[in-house]
């Protein structure tokens, strides 16, 4: 799956520099109110069960492809 996304991503010209976050490094940007995109793209049934992040958006990676140019170019996207 991962593959996956950073494909997608890179077709749509949005990769840049990957890196891995922590779940602590993650914390650490939302609260100093770092701008990003939190892409979220697990199916609605997984949100339901495991929650997520306020102020994501979801794009159920099985409508990545379909829906990729909702995804902002300009700021720095954190997909999970």
């Amino acid at each position: 799956m991962k593959r996956r996304i950073l494909f997608l991503l890179a077709a749509a010209g949005l990769m840049g520099q990957e890196k891995e976050l922590t779940a602590d490094e993650l914390k650490g940007m939302l609260e100093k109110k770092v701008k990003l995109f939190y892409l979220d793209v697990r199916e609605p049934k997984e949100l339901e069960e495991l929650g997520t992040i306020d102020g994501y958006v979801n794009i159920p990676l099985s409508q990545l492809e379909k829906r990729v140019n909702e995804i902002p170019k300009d700021v720095l996207i954190v997909a999970g």
